[in-house]
């Protein structure tokens, strides 16, 4: 996933908008819940994700590049939340992401100073996998792509949802569901293939059954 052009992944909301459009107390919520259903729907995609950041990645659009699985990022983009400017409240869920990632020393300091970070800064507190020149970006999320291809489809599938249930902030996570995510690999064609390939010494061919 990766925004149009070359100035920004996402460059954030509209603030000019906000006094019409997010202005009442029904106004934010039908806005908020327009976000959350779209980012629900990008974390809910039962394929990996990568998020091609280039250039800015502000407020919202960082938000949408966390329901990415990686960030790949050129190393002249900048990031940012400017909520503490406009006297904006974030929820717990997307506090909850961020902080999974960054932790809370880092989550804190993104929303209490409001300032831009480099992709140097965001690779170093773990907001972003992977730094590349931007020259390069595009063919190395390509070569990443056809790397994570060449894999196993329900063994990284059994991941992903292993990862979100025990990152989940409403209850316990479900392991009778993630059992069931472990059984459908050990029982796949996927897993004789993975193995007999191994003892041939060639490369798998995954069919994700």
């Amino acid at each position: 996933m990766t925004g149009a052009g070359d100035k920004a992944f996402v460059s954030g909301a509209d603030i000019s908008e906000f006094e019409k459009a997010r202005n009442t107390p029904e106004q934010v919520a039908y806005y908020d819940k327009i976000g959350e259903v779209a980012n629900t729907r990008l974390t809910k995609c039962a394929k990996p994700t990568i998020a091609r950041i280039r250039g800015y990645c502000i407020g919202g659009g960082l938000a949408v590049s966390l329901t990415c699985d990686i960030r790949i990022a050129s190393e002249n983009s900048k990031y940012g939340v400017p909520a503490a400017r406009l006297g904006l409240g974030y929820r717990a869920a997307g506090l909850k992401t961020l902080m999974g990632l960054v932790g809370p020393a880092h989550a804190k300091e993104i929303f209490f100073t409001a300032r831009h970070f480099s992709s140097q800064e965001a690779l170093a507190m773990g907001l972003v996998n992977r730094v590349v020149p931007d020259a390069e970006l595009d063919s190395y999320v390509d070569n990443y792509c056809k790397l994570i291809g060449e894999n196993a489809p329900l063994t990284m599938h059994a991941a992903k949802r292993t990862i979100e249930e025990l990152a989940r902030l409403d209850g316990k996570p479900d392991f009778g569901r993630l059992t069931g995510l472990v059984k459908e690999c050990f029982d796949s064609e996927d897993y004789i293939e993975g193995r007999r390939a191994f003892m041939e010494k060639r490369r798998p061919v995954f069919k994700g059954r």
